[in-house]
C-alpha cells in the first residue's frame, strides 16, 4: 500500500489534469478508509505557495498541495502564482474535496514611480516591487472586463519575451550550448509560463546530455573551482541556483536592468485583480532597504492605489543565523506587523516554496513568532472567508453589499476573519451557503 500511495502522489504532479483529478480522489478514498496517516487539524497555515504553473521548489501541483495541507494537518492553505491564474479553480476545487480552507493569487512585478530613486523588495532594482493580489476564484478574468484580460495576457507575454531576450544573452557565451526556449524550456512547465529557475533547470539538462565533461564546462563558464562544481553537479538545485546566480542575476551576462516600461504599473495589475472580485495585496521583505525604511510612506501610497493586504514571508526574517542580524530582523517584522494592523491591513504569510529547501510551512511555535501567530493566523482565516462567500454568493471583501454593511475596513476585516473560522471548507457548505441567496444579512 505504500508504494500504491506514493505511486498516486507522484501522479498529483502529472502534467494532466484527469491524471490529477484522479489521483487525488483515489488518495482521498483510501484516506477515508483510514489506509493513509493523517494529522490532524492544526492551527497552521500557509498561504503563499507557488504552484508548478510558476514554478515549485518540489514539482507540486496545485492538487499536490491541497493534498499536502491534508495529509500534514494545515487548515489553512493558499497558492500564488507568477504572471498567470492557471492553478485556481483546480486548487479550490482540491480544497474543497480534501476539506482544507483554500484561496487563491496572483504574483508580478510592477514599477512604483514614486519610489524610481529606491530599492523596495526587488533587491538591485530601484523603483521594481513585487506585488500580489489574493483571493481569487476563477481561473479567468470576466468576460465583461475586456481591459482586465488585455492586461493579463500582456503580462504573460512580457514574462515570456523576458524569458527569450535572457536565453539568447546566456546562449552568446554558453557556445556549444544553446537553449532553444520552444524545444528546451517549455515542456518543462504545465502551461507554458517559464521562469528563470525553469531555464536553469533546462540549462543544466541540456549541458549534461551535450557536452563530454560538464563539471569542467560548468568550471570554466561560471569561473567556478572544478571542485566547487563536482561537489553540486549531481544535485539539481544546487547547480541551478549556482547557474542562475552567475549568469542570471545581476552582474551576469544574462540580466538587464530593469526600468519603468519592463513591468506594468500597480494600477494596471489592480484593475485585473479588482476585475477578478480579488484582493491588492502590498509585498513586504525584510525592512532594510531603502524603500522599506520608508514604509509608512510606502503603504500609504499603496493603500490610495487600492491595497488592502500585506504579504510577509516570515521565515526569512527570524530562522537567521547571526544573532545581531536575526535580532535585527525580528524587530522590524515586529515592527511591520504593528504598523499593519494599525493601517488596517490583514497579513498574507506563507513560505513561497518556489525555491528547494524552503519550508513546508511556517513554525509557528517558534519563539520568535509568538507575539505575531495570532495576527497570522488572522489573516489566513480572513482570506478563506472572503474566498468562501466571493465563491458562493458573489459577497466577498470588494462586493457592494460588503461595503453597505462594513463601510470601514477594519469591520470588514473582523467580518471576513469570523467567517473564515466559522465555516468549514467543503462542497455542502459551498451549497448550504449559495441557499441563502444574495439578499442574506451579515
Amino acid at each position: 500500500m505504500t508504494d500504491k500511495i506514493a505511486e498516486l502522489e507522484t501522479q498529483l504532479n502529472a502534467f494532466d489534469a484527469a491524471t490529477r483529478a484522479d489521483a487525488l480522489t483515489a488518495l482521498v478514498a483510501l484516506a477515508e478508509q483510514g489506509r493513509v496517516p493523517i494529522k490532524p487539524p492544526a492551527d497552521l497555515a500557509n498561504m503563499h505557495c507557488h504552484t508548478f504553473f510558476s514554478y515549485n521548489g518540489y514539482g507540486y501541483s496545485p492538487s499536490a498541495l491541497a493534498w499536502l495541507a491534508k495529509k500534514q494537518g494545515y487548515k489553512l492553505m493558499g497558492i500564488v502564482d507568477f504572471d498567470v491564474l492557471d492553478a485556481v479553480e483546480e486548487f479550490l476545487n482540491a480544497c474543497d474535496i480534501v476539506g482544507v480552507r483554500g484561496s487563491a493569487g496572483l504574483e508580478t512585478r510592477v514599477f512604483i514611480p514614486e519610489f524610481a530613486t529606491r530599492e523596495i523588495n526587488s533587491p538591485g532594482e530601484p523603483g521594481i516591487f513585487y506585488h500580489m493580489g489574493i483571493g481569487f476564484t476563477s481561473s479567468r478574468v470576466p468576460e465583461d472586463q475586456p481591459a482586465a484580460q488585455a492586461i493579463l495576457k500582456s503580462m504573460r507575454a512580457r514574462a515570456e519575451q523576458r524569458n527569450r531576450g535572457l536565453i539568447d544573452r546566456v546562449n552568446a557565451v554558453l557556445a556549444p550550448v544553446a537553449l532553444d526556449y520552444d524545444r528546451d524550456v517549455l515542456p518543462l512547465t504545465p502551461a507554458g509560463n517559464a521562469t528563470e529557475r525553469h531555464i536553469c533547470a533546462a540549462y543544466v539538462r541540456f549541458t549534461a546530455a551535450a557536452v563530454t565533461d560538464p563539471v569542467q564546462f560548468w568550471a570554466e563558464k561560471l569561473h567556478t573551482p572544478a571542485s566547487q562544481i563536482a561537489a553540486i553537479i549531481d544535485s539539481g538545485p544546487k547547480i541551478e541556483n549556482l547557474v542562475r546566480a552567475k549568469l542570471m542575476k545581476r552582474g551576469g551576462v544574462g540580466y538587464v536592468q530593469p526600468g519603468p516600461d519592463t513591468f506594468p504599473s500597480v494600477e494596471e495589475v489592480n484593475t485585473v485583480i479588482t476585475a477578478c472580485g480579488a484582493l491588492p495585496c502590498a509585498t513586504w521583505l525584510d525592512g532594510t532597504s531603502a524603500g522599506e525604511q520608508a514604509i509608512e510612506e510606502l503603504l500609504a501610497l499603496l493603500i490610495g492605489k487600492g491595497v488592502v493586504a500585506l504579504n510577509i514571508i516570515p521565515d526569512r526574517n527570524w530562522n537567521i543565523a547571526d544573532p545581531a542580524e536575526r535580532a535585527r530582523k525580528v524587530q522590524n517584522l515586529y515592527a511591520v506587523v504593528k504598523l499593519a494592523q494599525s493601517l488596517d491591513l490583514p497579513l498574507n504569510v506563507g513560505t513561497e516554496m518556489n525555491k528547494y529547501g524552503l519550508k513546508l510551512v511556517d513554525d509557528f511555535d517558534a519563539p520568535e513568532l509568538a507575539p505575531v501567530r495570532d495576527a497570522f493566523l488572522d489573516g489566513a482565516y480572513f482570506i478563506y472567508g472572503h474566498t468562501v462567500l466571493q465563491r458562493a454568493l458573489g459577497l466577498g471583501y470588494r462586493s457592494a453589499w460588503a461595503q453597505t454593511y462594513f463601510p470601514t475596513r477594519r469591520a470588514r476585516n473582523a467580518f471576513y476573519t469570523q467567517v473564515g473560522k466559522q465555516i468549514p471548507p467543503g462542497k455542502k457548505e459551498l451549497a448550504r451557503l449559495r441557499q441563502l441567496g444574495r439578499d442574506v444579512k451579515p
